[in-house]
């Protein structure tokens, strides 16, 4: 199956190690760092949602008309506008990016930062608008004529967009979650199902999790998964240590005094599974599987995408290609330094894992010729 690459659309040069050198939204920083994904072998960027920073529809939009390849992952919160304002500012997007959208949806895992925009509703009660709220959109793309809606949190009469997606029949659905509650909803409505870099045996645990939640809702296809990790290489192994060491060292001199990661995330403890799951991963040891490395995670409290994978570009190619055989086409990867990470993942990385990908796909596709000539 194919492989594809996701890294992140920043709006700024700030990371975990370092305070950002401009603006939140540095336009030149922008664009010349989407423009490295699409210049080094990346497929697509993820324009993030915080409740401070800049619209990330408005930063996509930015970036979409400045290139020409590079596709856009656009996050958003279904409790910051209603669903048919939604639908139409995405097909709007589809159109401007000439169908290179895919829309993440995000339920919410922080309470306080659900409130910061108005948002007081219990984690349970988000999963059900999420799940509602995809369903209007996914509709919304589709319907070609107009359709009422009474549900649970959104009622509306006589609705139907004018501006279609160019994707026909509409663009993919992204969602992420590690909880009961998110494997349900994720797994019955979403294209591509998220996660973040877990050691193999609990990614593998994950994705049956997922499977089953498609099934239980009467699908019979089940999402694509995509795994999130933060790449830390470096040409020798004993230098690809040294870096992860200065790396975390980084990350506790800027968080240090308690003070917050983002506006996003804090030192606190957090009330997301996901998180709590890398933090659990993180108190069992250090290093798991061929490159798998926690610290980075526990430094930051299991915010967001956290943990590494450290190496030499072979080491952690071959890491991702250890959770592509689990089932993961889409490797998502950001590193700390973003722009010169990703001219070096890019330039080091993705082709060892694209070249592996094509010989699995060869030896499979030469296996089954061989299969149907003997049953011929």
């Amino acid at each position: 199956m194919p492989v594809e690459f996701l890294g992140i659309g920043g709006t700024n040069d700030g990371s975990e190690t370092h305070p950002r050198s401009g603006g939140v939204f540095d336009k030149d920083y922008t664009l010349r760092l989407a423009r490295a994904h699409e210049d080094f072998g990346w497929d697509r960027v993820l324009f993030a949602y915080g409740s401070s920073g800049p619209d990330p529809a408005q930063a996509a939009a930015y970036v979409a008309s400045k290139l020409d390849k590079l596709q856009i992952l656009l996050a958003h919160r279904p409790n910051v506008s209603y669903p048919t304002f939604a639908a139409k500012t995405f097909a709007t997007l589809d159109q401007l990016s000439d169908g290179k959208l895919t829309v993440h949806f995000i339920t919410g895992g922080s309470d306080h930062e659900q409130q910061r925009e108005g948002d007081y509703l219990t984690k349970d009660e988000r999963y059900s608008r999420t799940r509602e709220y995809i369903q209007i959109v996914k509709k919304a793309w589709i319907s070609e004529v107009p359709f009422d809606h009474e549900g649970e949190h959104y009622r509306f009469a006589d609705f139907v967009l004018d501006v279609r997606p160019v994707q026909q029949p509409r663009p993919d659905v992204s969602f992420g979650g590690s909880s009961p509650a998110a494997y349900a909803a994720g797994g019955a409505e979403a294209d591509i199902f998220c996660l973040w870099g877990e050691p193999l045996a609990q990614t593998a645990e994950q994705i049956e999790s997922v499977k089953a939640a498609a099934k239980a809702a009467g699908r019979t296809d089940v999402p694509r998964i995509q795994v999130a990790f933060r790449p830390i290489i470096a040409p020798t192994e004993e230098l690809a240590w040294e870096k992860a060491y200065r790396t975390v060292d980084a990350i506790k001199a800027h968080t240090s005094g308690g003070r917050q990661l983002t506006r996003r995330h804090s030192l606190t403890a957090p009330e997301n599974t996901g998180s709590q799951r890398l933090l659990a991963v993180a108190a069992e040891g250090e290093r798991f599987d061929r490159a798998l490395w926690t610290p980075t995670a526990a430094a930051t409290g299991g915010a967001g995408n956290s943990n590494a994978l450290v190496g030499t570009p072979e080491t952690v190619a071959q890491a991702l290609l250890d959770y592509y055989d689990l089932g993961v086409d889409i490797l998502s990867a950001r590193g700390y330094d973003m722009l010169g990470d990703t001219v070096d993942f890019g330039r080091h990385v993705i082709p060892i894992v694209c070249e592996e990908v094509a010989k699995r796909d060869a030896a499979k596709a030469a296996s089954a010729r061989e299969v149907l000539a003997v049953d011929g």
